[in-house]
């Protein structure tokens, strides 16, 4: 009896525990929201305006270049342990994005990070929320692609649910779409752009790079999942379909250019780095390092386990001429393999990392043009630069390396 009695205390401590956090999650969401929808709107001296084209993809229809902001691992947490560091999150992002006024932004997977110990919740809609009422009230176009955290296995919400968030009908700058249901992953889509002619010279390819794999289910081994052959049949057959569409308008169209945004690296990654640190980190006949470096612990490239064929399918199409990855959060480096740019953004997280809120060397954006005449140029933008204003007071960190 005496043994029933104190299982029953601890029960009661415990769902008194989860009641009082549940509670406090519910004002932390709240004011979490508010500060998102606190920032102005970016202004714009004339904001391209996307519609859907015939084939049911998001396009721009302009002469002009489209310059792309892309945002990495976000890392939102959304709850009462994450509170401060989201607010840190949100006011970087908003600075960047209000002095930089792209066309569009790209969030390339964990926009948040709802892991207990880190957050103090499971709730990955409250904090997928918080980043969306930020992309809204700012008024820039966006789209994201699914990192390993934006569902959790313990998640409150599957990776279809979330989709369900990102593509909300009442959204009115979100250009997520889910993608076909015949293929893995939810978000697998294309933004294209389309010249006063009616040709496309450039669509930018979003794909769900998945999460765990191999039993892996709580990620502790870092065994992370690969692209699958179904997405990269789809994206083969929407690069051939873009270039018939294009050659029926005109039949000596070259074909258009393109770039690749997903959250997992490739296997590339780790090929052309090690091709150039074992050249003494200088460039070879295959690699070159453009700029940046990798900084994670031996310089690892936590890739995809499996072997995939998206990079040779990238590399035998020609249209693709950069890859945009995050998930390594001190792997911010711009490399060119085998003639494709391979691109570690600049991440943001303030939460995920030990002590990563007090360093900054990594934290910022990735500014991205895709010209209409196929040249590419890419700038790892650092969050503390005196152009960057941020609305609220921007944290003290250490530069760990320059």
């Amino acid at each position: 009896m005496k043994a029933v009695k104190i299982i029953g205390s601890i029960l009661a401590v415990i769902v008194l525990i989860a009641a009082v956090t549940a509670i406090v999650n519910v004002n932390v969401v709240k004011s979490g929201v508010e500060y998102a929808k606190s920032f102005e709107k970016v202004e714009y001296e004339n904001q391209l305006v996307p519609q859907k084209d015939a084939d049911g993809y998001w396009t721009f229809n302009t002469d002009e270049d489209l310059n792309i902001l892309q945002i990495t691992d976000f890392h939102i947490g959304g709850g009462w342990l994450s509170a401060d560091e989201d607010k840190k999150a949100l006011n970087a992002v908003a600075a960047m994005i209000t002095e930089e006024k792209p066309d569009l932004v790209v969030l390339t997977g964990d926009m948040v990070f709802p892991v207990p110990y880190s957050a103090g919740t499971l709730n990955n809609k409250n904090s997928t929320n918080m980043v969306i009422s930020l992309m809204e009230s700012l008024g820039v176009y966006y789209t994201a692609c699914f990192g390993n955290h934006d569902t959790e296995i313990y998640s409150y919400y599957s990776r279809e649910d979330i989709s369900d968030v990102w593509g909300a009908s009442d959204l009115k700058y979100s250009l997520y779409q889910p993608g076909p249901g015949y293929i893995d992953g939810y978000g697998n889509h294309v933004i294209k752009v389309k010249n006063s002619d009616g040709i496309v010279k450039n669509a930018y390819f979003f794909l769900d790079s998945h999460s765990y794999t191999d039993g892996d289910y709580l990620g502790i081994f870092w065994k992370y999942d690969s692209i699958k052959e179904s997405q990269i049949n789809w994206y083969k057959k929407n690069v051939e379909a873009i270039d018939r569409a294009n050659k029926a308008v005109d039949p000596q169209c070259p074909l258009f250019t393109s770039l690749a945004f997903f959250h997992i690296p490739l296997e590339e990654y780790e090929f052309a780095w090690n091709e150039l640190r074992e050249n003494g980190y200088k460039d070879t006949e295959n690699a070159k390092l453009i700029s940046g470096g990798f900084h994670e612990k031996d310089e690892t490239v936590y890739h995809g386990m499996h072997s995939e064929e998206f990079f040779e399918t990238v590399h035998s199409l020609g249209s693709t001429k950069g890859i945009f990855v995050g998930h390594d959060h001190i792997n911010n480096a711009v490399l060119e393999y085998k003639g494709v740019k391979l691109v570690y953004g600049n991440s943001i997280d303030y939460l995920a990392y030990a002590g990563i809120d007090k360093e900054g060397s990594q934290r910022g954006c990735t500014l991205i043009t895709l010209t209409q005449d196929g040249e590419l140029s890419v700038e790892l933008s650092n969050y503390y630069q005196d152009k960057y204003q941020s609305k609220y007071e921007k944290e003290e960190v250490t530069m760990q390396w320059q």
